[in-house]
């Protein structure tokens, strides 16, 4: 395996600000950030996996584009979201939110994803995973993500049309020690929570993108049935033989893009299955999607590809 490629593509994510108004009493839907109370969440399930080498700050929570948002995780959780029991059909996907490893968007890229998920008899499993630490203050935390962002982003938390930053790589491996937690958690529990381990996938947004990716490039312990990396990095990879089919969806004017269809190609080339969607706007951190653009039919597409590749039906062997 490249081991360069790898890293780049597990790397893919600068830091991005989510899009879309959560669900919730009137609040600022501005891209200020704003402090916000952890919420509750009782069926959250910690896995175990350890803490962050140099992280002092407690866990918190923001709130930006109306969106609740945690930072400085140190201790990962899986969420189980159930669907109705009549309309259980045992897929299930583990959702992995995006922040680019400082934050993560827990509402418009996990516990809606989930919900809209179980809207179509599948298990979903929010994965809240371990961050790069962040300083405590919010008014610091505020300074780093204008430093961050400028020049390159605008109003709505969307970079513009000059170059795509960078792409540094990363240490992933606490992230891929949360992922196969949450695997190795749902296989212990598949019959408590009417699970088909044979049709378990993951789906993953921008850094989570990076993350379902790079579980599937280099863990020996996930044999995950399908994966949907959403607006994640495009580099070109080393697919392993036993990959699984995969389904990708990017914006146009999305600065990860930039015009690059390596992962695809790679795929491809593999002769592994491979779906792939290039819409012509919804810019990054689009989520289930924002008003008036092309890329908001893209969990519709999704939904249906799992059902005519027969995830959704108990004969799938994955």
């Amino acid at each position: 395996m490249d081991l360069t490629k790898t890293a780049l593509l597990a790397s893919v994510l600068v830091l991005v600000a989510s899009a879309l108004v959560f669900t919730a009493p009137v609040v600022a839907q501005d891209g200020e950030i704003h402090p916000l109370e952890a919420p509750e969440e009782p069926n959250a399930i910690p896995l175990g996996t350890g803490g962050v080498e140099g992280q002092d700050a407690p866990e918190s929570w923001f709130r930006q584009w109306g969106d609740p948002m945690a930072r400085n995780v140190s201790k990962a959780t899986l969420t189980p979201f159930l669907p109705d029991p009549d309309s259980a059909n045992g897929a299930a996907v583990i959702v992995a939110p995006g922040g680019g490893f400082r934050w993560l968007s827990m509402g418009n890229e996990g516990w809606e994803v989930a919900e809209a998920l179980n809207e179509h008899g599948i298990a979903a499993f929010v994965l809240k995973y371990r961050l790069k630490p962040t300083p405590e203050s919010l008014d610091d935390f505020r300074k780093m993500m204008n430093q961050d962002f400028a020049p390159e982003d605008d109003s709505s938390g969307t970079p513009q049309d000059e170059e795509a930053p960078s792409r540094p790589r990363r240490d992933l491996s606490n992230q891929l020690e949360d992922a196969e937690a949450a695997y190795a958690m749902i296989h212990d529990r598949a019959e408590e929570w009417n699970v088909d381990t044979d049709r378990l996938g993951m789906i993953g947004f921008s850094a989570g993108a990076g993350l379902t990716m790079h579980s599937t490039l280099n863990s020996e312990s996930m044999d995950l049935a399908f994966i949907g990396p959403i607006y994640g990095g495009m580099d070109a990879v080393e697919v392993p033989e036993d990959a699984p089919p995969m389904f990708s969806v990017i914006a146009a004017n999305d600065f990860l893009f930039n015009g690059e269809f390596g992962v695809i190609k790679s795929w491809y080339e593999a002769d592994v299955p491979v779906e792939f969607h290039l819409y012509q706007n919804g810019g990054h951190g689009f989520g289930l999607g924002n008003p008036d653009r092309t890329s908001n039919q893209w969990f519709e597409a999704f939904t249906h590809w799992l059902e005519v590749n027969d995830f959704l039906t108990a004969e799938a062997s994955g």
